[in-house]
């Protein structure tokens, strides 16, 4: 079956529009009866194909040889609820896995989340994971956490007062496993309840599951695996955090018995903060940054003070020698593993990116709004350093002054 032949000049002679002037003018929507295949309109498709009324155009593409009409209307469609995860409920787990975390300030740390993170690992789905805090704790349930005993916190620093605490809280819960974080504090903490329960302490965990567990020997060259021990110690950036549902982190009641007091060997203890000016980088916990795009120095160093922070500094201000090179942030000087970062004036090039990765929370200052490090930043400040740093200092003194005027 063959198409009927096209006239061209009859085409022609129906869109002509008479009357229009002494210029010839031609519609082209129409065409001859039996001319052939109707011709297209780009424009009227285009048109047809419009979706809303919005000022952002926007058009659905699956329209395509719509015919010529209104313009698609589409409902408007409203942004989907988001529903809140369910709490995981455990009422009879089949044992226990506690955990002991360092919880500086009463906030979980990094190497806190991880053990928990470990935790749930070894406790599978028939076990159950209980913290032993002292005091109050933020976001135990979100990390992982489906029973929790609080006991209260000592008035004096004993690490021997606190590792009986500890002991004996451990055997309230009748816990079949309990992990500790390998750090100054939780690693002495595992030490010394394991030579007090004459039992082996299992170290330096960086592999945890229901079946075992793996550690590096021998300078990383072998591997020693061992089925899950009662004690052991998880080390940093081993284990992933826990990444499930929330838990219900349930309060136990504290059934054991208070240790009996031991002859103190430590008469007093005091902790004593060190000043953070004079803290190395890579222990500092709160560091402060300047940036390229800062040049008042002066006012920086107002604000690092003020902030009881830790100095830091990008490559550029380093290689210019206005600032120290111990104080270089990145993968070319020191990697952090700050519980907050503060950027001034730091656009975020990827060597420093990589420096301030294990970083917690990031706080960035820059006036580009497409700057790294304000996607990186978990809070943004779309704003010139230079003017961000004095409205600072003056809120910063006005909260001095209301809690002088408070305490007076």
């Amino acid at each position: 079956m063959s198409r009927p032949r096209r006239d061209p000049r009859a085409e022609r002679a129906a869109a002509f529009l008479a009357g229009e002037g002494p210029r010839p003018r031609y519609d082209r929507t129409r065409r001859a009866t039996g001319s052939g295949r109707p011709r297209r309109d780009p424009r009227a498709e285009r048109a047809a194909q419009r979706v809303g009324a919005g000022v952002r155009l926007r058009y659905d593409l699956s329209q395509i040889g719509r015919p010529v009409g209104e313009a698609v209307t589409a409902a408007p469609r409203s942004a989907p609820v988001a529903e809140a995860p369910k709490t995981v409920v455990v009422e009879t787990p089949a044992f226990l896995v506690a955990v002991v975390p360092d919880a500086p300030g009463g906030r979980l740390s990094g190497h806190d989340r991880q053990v928990l993170g470990a935790a749930r690992a070894l406790a599978g789905r028939e076990g159950a994971v209980a913290v032993i805090v002292e005091g109050a704790c933020e976001g135990l349930g979100a990390a992982g956490t489906d029973r929790v005993l609080r006991l209260e916190p000592a008035e004096s620093y004993d690490p021997a007062g606190r590792a009986a605490r500890i002991e004996t809280a451990l055997a309230s819960l009748g816990a079949r496993h309990a992990l500790f974080p390998e750090s100054l504090d939780g690693g002495d903490l595992a030490r010394r309840i394991a030579v007090s329960l004459d039992e082996a302490l299992f170290t330096h965990a960086e592999v945890v599951t229901a079946k075992g567990l793996v550690r590096p020997a021998r300078g990383r060259r072998v591997e020693q695996s061992l089925a899950p021990p009662r004690l052991a110690t998880v080390a940093p950036d081993a284990v992933a955090d826990y990444a499930g549902p929330p838990r219900e982190a349930r309060a136990v009641p504290f059934e054991g018995v208070t240790p009996p007091e031991t002859p103190k060997t430590i008469v007093s203890s005091t902790r004593i903060p060190a000043d953070p000016a004079t803290v190395p980088l890579s222990l500092a916990e709160f560091v402060v940054s300047a940036g390229n795009g800062l040049t008042d120095l002066d006012t920086f160093r107002q604000v690092v003070s003020a902030l009881h922070a830790t100095p830091g500094a990008s490559r550029v201000l380093c290689d210019a020698g206005l600032m120290p090179r111990q104080t270089q942030v990145g993968a070319s000087g020191t990697v952090l593993a700050a519980t907050c970062y503060f950027a001034l004036g730091i656009s975020g090039a990827p060597q420093h990116l990589q420096g301030v990765a294990g970083c917690e929370h990031v706080v960035a200052v820059n006036t580009d709004l497409h700057a790294a490090m304000i996607e990186r930043a978990g809070l943004a400040v779309v704003q010139d350093a230079q003017a961000v740093m004095p409205a600072l200092l003056r809120l910063l003194a006005a909260e001095a002054g209301r809690e002088a005027g408070g305490t007076s």
